[in-house]
């Protein structure tokens, strides 16, 4: 090949290779299965792969846009925000990590409370965003998913909690855990009033917030595949000194297992909230 030849076929390539060079936001690659999805066919799908039904974690946004009635979700906004009040450092300060996560995710904290309707019946609700800071509890999140709790047993509405967490946040320490004994105790006076209580887990929920409130629904429901626990595996095998069975802290184990009352696919759980609010909510409250 003439030197003349070889840079007529490069160029050649070059032009192919800029032809094909399409967006990246365009197409997706599933991390389950490795299909490449092109992304309004996903979210046509509700964020779910249409080769192997790998359930993408989704925004707050999104969850909301696709479980309750258009328009009718109406965020409680609480003029409360995360503070460094322990000036706690690790690799950074967690004051920098806070303005991190708020100018990345343009929300202020890992969790959204609101009002809103599903199929027509008034429902309160939080619901949980791992995108900021992994989803972690720390004193905002659980002031506001105790104000929503206190404001079903106000308001009589069953409340709906979808969990996407890492569990406690540990740069706020003991007040991180203190929430999950806030929450707690919020769900026993709501019980107290027999106003049912929703949890649906979402891929994680782990650490402290399966360790209190997430796992305290009267129904339990979980995404398939949604990774489910308190400890890691490789602190438990190391605990008991055992192999940990395949698929352990899946949704699909833990259902198996008692844990869950059913696996829900995301296309489905809006109808499926709808019916089990209509059957178990003494209280209905008709849309105005």
């Amino acid at each position: 090949m003439s030197i003349l030849d070889w840079f007529s076929e490069n160029n050649n390539k070059a032009k192919v290779a800029k032809k094909l060079d399409i967006p990246e936001d365009v197409w997706v690659k599933c991390s389950s299965c490795n299909a490449t999805l092109y992304l309004k066919d996903l979210e046509a799908n509700f964020k779910v792969c249409l080769e192997c039904n790998y359930h993408f974690r989704v925004s707050s946004e999104e969850r909301i846009s696709q479980i309750f009635d258009k328009n009718s979700f109406k965020e409680i906004v609480v003029p409360i925000e995360p503070i460094d009040f322990l000036n706690f450092v690790d690799t950074e300060k967690y004051s920098v990590r806070l303005e991190k996560a708020r100018t990345k995710t343009k929300k202020k904290e890992a969790v959204i409370i609101g009002e809103g309707l599903i199929n027509g019946q008034q429902v309160n609700a939080g619901i949980m965003d791992f995108s900021f800071m992994g989803g972690s509890m720390g004193s905002v999140v659980g002031e506001k998913l105790t104000l929503i709790i206190e404001k079903a047993i106000e308001n009589k509405n069953p409340v709906i909690i979808f969990t996407s967490s890492g569990g406690a946040r540990m740069q706020e320490g003991i007040m991180s855990l203190m929430q999950m004994a806030k929450t707690s105790g919020a769900l026993y006076r709501l019980g107290k009033v027999f106003v049912p209580y929703i949890s649906v887990l979402c891929d994680p929920t782990t650490g402290g917030t399966s360790a209190s409130f997430a796992m305290l629904g009267d129904i339990i429901l979980a995404e398939p595949g949604a990774l489910i626990s308190f400890a890691g595996p490789r602190v438990i095998e190391q605990t008991i000194r055992q192999k940990l069975p395949k698929g352990f802290q899946r949704s699909e184990f833990l259902l198996e297992h008692g844990m869950l009352d059913k696996i829900v696919h995301r296309k489905d759980m809006k109808f499926t909230l709808s019916s089990i609010i209509g059957l178990l909510n003494p209280h209905p409250q008709k849309k105005s």
